[in-house]
């Protein structure tokens, strides 16, 4: 009989439910079964046994809940009758080893990239144009409108022609035609990402000019300011860029000086063009744009000189991510994402797992895996800030699941934790990084950023991720100015509905048509074209730039 139910660990008391159950039914899975008192959506869990209020409910083997009042023997647990609860942890470790996947096939594998003069390869080969303070959003707009479309980078994805035809439609009475959407006939295999006129691109070698806008450089405090000068600094650096065009007001408190020093201290031979201009030594608004448009124009025919080369995939830095999470994210799309960091950083690859908030719950487990007491220690210290920091404004890690999230089976946030970490797999934790650090330890990192789907991305990039992996249940368009983010579906359904936004499913894992190897395998494959220029993803295709900074704040 197919299985109707999974449970997780062996330990578990709560089962996660594979399609909807009603009251009567009978649970299978393995040689055990349960029967069904309450109605059971999909990807939401059913407890095992009678649970009294007070007893502790557990999921992949971990405390995550805390029930509140009695749950019947196959009954729904739910945010009215189960509550926040997470496992202690301390600094100590308690060294374990899990078995790595084989990894001898995937050592002489090689993609195709952008080699730098620093010892880092690409993914990418885009300019960037960006302020050091909001004031200057404007002139990167502007630079943004003359560059873009004398150039041949403008996007395709517009909807002008839509709103042209209901302006046709009034003028001459009717219903207008229903209008494809332009990504129905888009091949992700084209060889040039989103342009409106291939042939007309000036610049072959150069995949697009990126231009980032943000409300920050000044009026916040001195640690913002620092905070962001050190994550332009990691996107300047990126392997992905060639170089940047930097435009300062002047009077500003991120200051081009704090700029350049945190290049030099991600890249101390500084080895790339860093264009500087400031508007208030240029006088005029036009003498700022003539000079910062003549020498943007000079850099960017040196830096269409570079084309790709063979590398391994040990070159390769990727952030490991979910967004808008399902009840099936930790059991399909972010367990395989982990096989895939472990095939990685087995071949000498550098993975990231963020997002601190969804780690809670998680936290002993992860601190056993880190290679040494110092990680483990730093690990402790940011975690126990960054919860401190959201309880001083009322607030905490348990505020982290959102309403989509519970909705589809999610309740507390150690639960989603727990299948967040997945996305992580086996390996050992190899580095630690706080907010805004570069990335420079082969292995699995683990980074300090909020859940917030484009300030964790914004941060990964900024440590250097030259590919993002990002798993979804309900589905995000979210994507990144220089670095391709693969979208994972959780489950076919929504790879079906969102086809325009999803590039990889991992569905038939919950169906039993896959196991989570093959699929990492695939998506491994898949990650490779993407990250050789041979396929582009659908956030590419849609000019999905998105870009937040994270100001240290209390962001989940």
């Amino acid at each position: 009989m197919k299985e109707t139910v999974l449970q997780l660990d062996p330990r578990d008391n709560v089962v996660v439910a594979l399609a909807p159950l009603d009251a009567g039914d009978v649970a299978q899975f393995g040689a055990l079964s349960c029967p069904v008192t309450q109605s059971i959506p999909a990807k939401h869990k059913m407890a095992l046994a009678a649970l009294l209020a007070g007893e502790l409910v557990y999921l992949y083997g971990m405390v995550v809940g805390e029930a509140v009042e009695d749950i019947p023997r196959g009954g729904l647990l739910t945010t009215r009758n189960v509550r926040h609860r997470a496992g202690a942890y301390t600094a100590a470790r308690q060294p374990v080893q899990f078995a790595a996947p084989d990894i001898s096939a995937w050592l002489t594998r090689t993609f195709s990239g952008f080699r730098r003069a620093d010892g880092q390869v690409g993914t990418r080969n885009y300019w960037l144009v960006l302020p050091l303070v909001f004031c200057e959003n404007r002139n990167v707009e502007r630079m943004k409108e003359a560059l873009e479309e004398e150039l041949g980078y403008r996007s395709q994805q517009s909807y002008r022609q839509h709103v042209r035809r209901l302006v046709e439609q009034r003028m001459i009475g009717g219903e207008p035609d229903a209008w494809s959407h332009i990504l129905a006939t888009t091949d992700p295999r084209r060889t040039k990402i989103g342009l409106a006129r291939d042939e007309g691109r000036v610049f072959a070698n150069i995949d697009g000019i990126r231009f980032l806008t943000h409300q920050g450089g000044c009026g916040g405090t001195r640690q913002d300011a620092q905070a962001l000068c050190g994550l332009l600094a990691g996107y300047i650096h990126h392997p992905n860029v060639a170089g940047a065009t930097v435009l300062s007001l002047g009077c500003q408190n991120a200051q081009a000086s704090m700029l350049l020093d945190e290049l030099r201290a991600r890249d101390p031979e500084m080895h790339k063009p860093v264009l500087v201009f400031d508007q208030q030594k240029s006088g005029r608004e036009s003498a700022l744009m003539t000079q910062a448009l003549d020498e943007t124009f000079a850099a960017l025919a040196q830096a269409d000189r570079i084309a790709r080369t063979p590398a391994p995939l040990s070159a390769l830095t990727v952030g490991l991510k979910c967004g808008g999470s399902d009840g099936f994210s930790g059991i399909s799309a972010n367990p395989t994402v982990g096989y895939v960091s472990d095939l990685l950083t087995g071949a000498g690859g550098r993975t990231l797992l963020s997002e601190f908030p969804e780690l809670h719950g998680v936290e002993q487990e992860l601190i056993n895996r880190c290679a040494t007491d110092e990680l483990a220690q730093s690990f402790f210290d940011l975690m126990h800030a960054y919860q401190a920091r959201a309880r001083a404004v009322q607030s905490g890690f348990e505020a982290n699941p959102s309403p989509g999230n519970i909705a589809d089976g999610l309740t507390t946030d150690a639960m989603k934790s727990a299948g967040a970490a997945r996305k992580g797999g086996v390996s050992m934790i190899q580095d630690v990084l706080d907010y805004p650090q570069y990335g420079t330890t082969p292995g699995l990192n683990l980074q300090c950023t909020p859940g917030n789907d484009v300030e964790c991305v914004t941060a990964q990039v900024g440590a250097g991720a030259s590919l993002v992996l990002f798993t979804t249940g309900l589905g995000t368009p979210t994507g990144n100015p220089i670095a391709p983010v693969i979208k994972i579906a959780t489950n076919s359904a929504l790879a079906e509905r969102m086809g325009d936004i999803i590039d990889f499913d991992a569905g038939p894992i919950v169906t039993g048509e896959a196991t989570i190897a093959e699929c990492a395998q695939k998506l491994l494959e898949l990650s490779i074209e993407v990250a050789s220029g041979e396929r582009f993803t659908k956030a590419e295709l849609l000019g999905q730039n998105d870009f937040i900074p994270w100001k240290r704040g209390v962001s989940l």
